[in-house]
């Protein structure tokens, strides 16, 4: 894991030699030997190694200097390591920050780790009866040789639908993570594991709400707050400035903080039109005079894929983990630190399929539940995959947390079972990916929430923000969300009502409302471009070739190989499969690097 921290290493044992701590540094707050982990308290009772930053690290430790702790260095992790001696497993609610760490109690035996609210630091972990192993990488437990690597058929299927694996689920068997917003306690005596959830998303305010006016206020307050916490380093600090709404109001907010013309940083697409967002990440660096640069993208070379499937320990099929990747690695020539605004569309209303919903909800109350059955069923097994709505015909069935499980679906169950091969297609059962999902939507009579929520605790977690930190860590790159400060996550869910998020028509309603304050009066705060590349017209050239080729290999003992043939004619042919051939390419070149066994 040397690229997560290439500035210092460090590794600590217990006296009794049961227990090991080791840790890769990237140095950010307190440059010093000081700062150096794994860190043991003063008393030598706790160990910590840590990967993150905490936010609010300076009130904490006022507030733990009133109390009589001494500290050593300027690091957030010693604050971290006095906040547990201070509160115990408490201390998780004071923390403002993006985390995930592991501290030993010698005294209690007692190994304690934790992930933050929204799940921005990863936590793999190992357990059997004999060995416990935890780390911010699944390549780093795997570099065990007694660790088995064996495919999870059921996580498999989960990435089949969705293009990566949920909450504690992991690609490979015998393998787990530690989910957003919890926390885990090891006996070290008894090997005995308790998992428990510190945080949740707050319930709706039942009312009445504020104006958009006063909430638009306060919410400028939040985020100026955040992005003063989130801009604090020792070292030099950019934003990643995509010219979309939320990157654009991070910057907008650092222009005000900042004594000094703020670095800012984007990548753009020459010649492709709608997918180019230079001209508007031109706009706001003009504006607010930025120190702009600028990272034309080319066609992603062959060897980067491979690195990049290399680098996500579970197979991704975003493709933007490639442009990702490519402006984190133009940031890192000028900073160790780069601002995003990651979050914005989960916690504020941004995405389309928002609106859809609730146009849809209208719909299934029109068209009787036999007819949207028989839509269903004629549009899996007819309709070809990567036919345009075919989803969404699949997704009027049942009530509207089926149409919630069918967004952004790369195969569904009737084309998964087409997709494997014959000997893993009558194996065993497996869970349903759409089930899983839909369960996901109980728990709010709002339809509006209830897709965002989904979002938050799946897509959110365990895509964007995967997405965001191998890649930038591949670089030695560390990105900060301020959206993602928890005071704004239960502002957006607890005190911004449905109307002021989503409606039929409109979407993002108060950020737009607080963009416009903010940005330029040229700035249209409506426009929504995702981060995309584009893959359409690649697939035509060299790169669409090494697809195929790369396909044409898959493992015949799990996958059907004249499917795939038949997704890779249709692209050709005008289809919309190019998302789905990337996942299965992601898939292969990974199982390849990690020499990953299907289970027989």
């Amino acid at each position: 894991m040397h690229h997560r921290g290439p500035d210092d290493a460090g590794v600590w044992w217990s006296t009794d030699g049961r227990v090991g701590l080791a840790q890769r540094r990237l140095a950010i707050i307190d440059l010093s030997p000081g700062g150096h982990q794994p860190m043991a308290s003063s008393s030598g009772e706790f160990c910590i190694t840590y990967n993150g930053e905490i936010y609010n690290y300076q009130d904490l430790r006022r507030e733990l200097e009133g109390r009589g702790h001494q500290f050593c260095s300027a690091s957030d992790t010693e604050v971290l390591l006095e906040s547990y001696r201070a509160w115990g497993i408490d201390c998780l609610l004071r923390l403002n920050g993006m985390f995930a760490f592991c501290l030993y109690d010698t005294n209690q035996h007692l190994l304690f780790m934790a992930r933050d609210r929204a799940g921005e630091k990863p936590l793999f972990y190992y357990h059997s009866p004999d060995k416990f192993i935890v780390a911010s990488e699944l390549k780093a437990i795997i570099a065990d040789p007694a660790v088995a690597r064996e495919l999870n058929l059921e996580a498999l299927d989960f990435y089949l639908a969705y293009g990566y694996v949920p909450e504690d689920m992991c690609i490979l068997n015998g393998m787990h993570k530690l989910p957003q917003g919890h926390a885990m306690l090891l006996d070290v005596e008894t090997s005995s594991l308790r998992i428990w959830r510190y945080w949740k998303l707050p319930e709706p305010s039942p009312g009445p709400f504020q104006s958009a006016e006063e909430l638009s206020e306060e919410l400028a307050v939040l985020l100026k707050d955040a992005v003063r916490r989130q801009l604090v380093a020792d070292v030099p600090v950019g934003v990643l400035l995509s010219g979309g709404l939320d990157s654009s109001m991070v910057t907008a907010m650092a222009a005000q903080i900042s004594s000094e013309p703020v670095r800012t940083f984007t990548i753009t697409f020459p010649g492709h039109g709608s997918l180019d967002e230079g001209p508007f990440a031109r706009m706001i660096a003009d504006h607010f005079g930025t120190q702009h640069t600028e990272l034309p993208a080319e066609s992603a070379t062959f060897e980067l894929l491979s690195d990049l499937a290399r680098q996500f320990d579970e197979p991704i099929a975003d493709h933007a983990i490639i442009p990702t990747y490519l402006i984190s690695k133009l940031i890192r020539q000028y900073a160790k630190v780069a601002l995003s605004g990651d979050g914005g569309d989960e916690l504020f209303g941004g995405y389309g399929h928002y609106s859809w919903i609730l146009r849809i909800g209208r719909l299934k109350r029109l068209v009787p539940s036999v007819l949207r059955q028989a839509f269903k069923i004629f549009a899996s097994e007819v309709l070809p995959v990567g036919m345009r709505g075919r989803n969404h015909f699949i997704g009027l069935a049942g009530d509207i947390t089926n149409s919630i499980a069918h967004i952004n679906l790369y195969f569904d169950r009737w084309s998964r079972s087409q997709l494997y091969a014959q000997n893993i297609r009558n194996g065993t059962s497996r869970a349903d990916p759409e089930n899983y999902r839909a369960s996901l939507c109980q728990f709010s009579p709002s339809l509006v929430r209830q897709a965002m929520e989904v979002d938050f605790r799946t897509t959110l977690v365990d895509d964007y923000l995967v997405k965001v930190d191998r890649a930038s860590m591949l670089t030695s790159l560390e990105v900060r969300a301020p959206f993602l400060d928890y005071r704004i996550i239960e502002f957006a869910y607890r005190r911004v009502p449905d109307c002021l998020k989503v409606t039929k028509k409109d979407r993002k309603i108060l950020l737009r409302l607080l963009g416009g304050q903010l940005l330029p009066s040229t700035y249209n705060v409506k426009r929504k471009q995702g981060f995309t590349m584009p893959l359409d017209t690649w697939f035509k050239g060299d790169w669409g070739r090494f697809v195929e080729s790369v396909l044409s290999e898959a493992d015949p003992n799990l996958f059907n190989r004249r499917l795939i043939h038949k997704l890779i004619a249709n692209q050709r042919r005008g289809y919309a499969n190019i998302n789905r051939l990337f996942a299965l390419t992601i898939f292969e070149l990974w199982r390849r690097e990690y020499k990953v066994t299907v289970p027989s």
